[in-house]
């Protein structure tokens, strides 16, 4: 599941009903189109997609009025369990492909749809395996003068190695966030964000 499905699945989840207009309103004003590239287009189909695979259900819209018919979508249980399946995923998933990023930004916007033990598990998984890519890292930097790469390679390493020094660093800060008891969870009292 992409980044853009995640994401729709979720603001319609959260929404109840909701036309392709007010998911693509509500992406645009968290700037997913900046940080997920969610193009309105995609929105659209993924709605229409997900619909015809049975995640979604089409809801006729009769509080229209004298405009043109529009089509509500709402979750239906097979969306809300395909939901609840990939958002995990995605959280723990480190990706080595550009749109890995994507991936994991889409399924943290819908963190608080997890119980709070289970966020903290996902996410330290998540930080086991950039520890890992670190030490790779760490261990290219320390054998590159052998295998006699030209410096501009090594600058990549470094700069590849800083980018994961500070995403460690940002991930245990969310961590130790969740653990103290930031954010509403699924699991707390309360509403938490995306919650149907």
């Amino acid at each position: 599941m992409s980044a853009t499905r995640l994401l729709v699945l979720g603001v319609v989840r959260m929404l109840g009903t909701a036309h392709g207009y007010q998911v693509r309103r509500e992406l645009l004003s968290w700037s997913a189109d900046a940080w997920a590239n969610v193009q309105p287009g995609s929105i659209y189909h993924a709605l229409k997609k997900m619909a015809v695979e049975g995640l979604l259900d089409r809801v006729e819209d009769t509080e229209q009025g004298s405009g043109p018919d529009r089509v509500a979508y709402r979750l239906n249980e097979r969306g809300e369990s395909e939901f609840m399946r990939r958002l995990p995923l995605m959280l723990s998933n480190v990706k080595d492909d550009p749109n890995g990023n994507h991936d994991f930004l889409a399924a943290l916007v819908f963190l608080p749809s997890l119980d709070r033990e289970l966020a903290i598990s996902l996410l330290g998984y998540r930080l086991t395996a950039l520890g890992s890519g670190k030490a790779n890292i760490d261990a290219l930097i320390n054998e590159s003068d052998r295998w006699g790469q030209p410096p501009h390679v090594q600058a990549m390493y470094r700069l590849w190695q800083t980018q994961l020094d500070g995403a460690i660093e940002w991930l245990t800060g969310l961590i130790e966030q969740l653990r103290s008891g930031d954010f509403v969870m699924a699991d707390d009292p309360g509403r938490s964000f995306g919650s149907p």
